[in-house]
């Protein structure tokens, strides 16, 4: 999936919300989408990339006891040709149990520095998805007050009802850009699943995937029950 065409057709939603609705606060949900899908893009693409440091601390630690191991070996072997036959057995038993030290305190160093990279790719990560969990339910927000049923007059107004002020075709439109905006943010996320192997952040994008098609799903009956109420006025295309 190419987090470029993601991003060409946020904006090119944005540019069609704003021709059809140029006063509405939807327009800025857009905005801060688009936004977020630009830096979800640069950021995605850098947690695919290997920490070159911490990578290096790694290779630095593998070295270090390949040194120490050597340099124990030759001593060994030093001190039993200085000492005889005799004490090569405790010799040897004292130079095994030093290589020994050196291997397990490289092998927690090693396994310490992967893990630091793995916990900061998390959570830059898991920071990213919740803001964009966050934006879904600003998307789902918007939508709410869009009752379809209002078309077909069934009862009166009441002092607190929200202002409908929208045709059948707006009413359309509205709902099928907030339909697209949520599909558009399952995809962001699916860019972080593409990039990375913990299971961590696997299951949190599918739990954002998850999300974003119940509640498109929502959206969906609601212009269904637009097209029903008035065919003739949705069904010419239009973006």
């Amino acid at each position: 999936m190419s987090s470029d065409h993601i991003v060409q057709t946020l904006e090119r939603l944005g540019a069609r919300t704003r021709d059809r609705f140029p006063a509405a606060s939807f327009n800025n949900v857009v905005v801060e989408l688009i936004d977020l899908a630009k830096r979800d893009r640069r950021r995605s693409q850098r947690l695919a990339r290997p920490y070159l440091f911490l990578r290096a601390g790694i290779i630095l630690a593998i070295l270090l006891a390949l040194a120490g191991l050597a340099y124990v070996g030759e001593r060994v072997f030093n001190w039993a040709q200085d000492t005889g036959a005799a004490a090569d057995v405790f010799t040897i038993f004292e130079g095994v149990e030093a290589g020994l030290n050196i291997v397990i305190l490289a092998a927690v160093a090693i396994f310490t520095l992967t893990r630091v990279e793995e916990r900061l790719k998390r959570s830059l990560a898991l920071d990213d998805l919740h803001e964009l969990r966050s934006i879904a339910h600003v998307i789902d927000m918007h939508q709410l007050t869009k009752d379809p049923t209002a078309l077909l007059r069934l009862g009166p107004r009441t002092t607190a009802s929200p202002e409908r002020a929208m045709s059948e075709f707006e009413l359309g439109r509205y709902l099928d850009y907030c339909a697209e905006a949520l599909s558009l943010a399952g995809k962001i996320a699916a860019l972080y699943a593409q990039s990375s192997r913990d299971p961590v952040v696997i299951a949190s994008v599918n739990d954002i995937e998850t999300l974003t098609s119940n509640m498109s799903a929502k959206i969906w009956q609601k212009i269904n029950i637009v097209r029903d109420a008035a065919p003739g006025a949705v069904e010419t295309p239009a973006e």
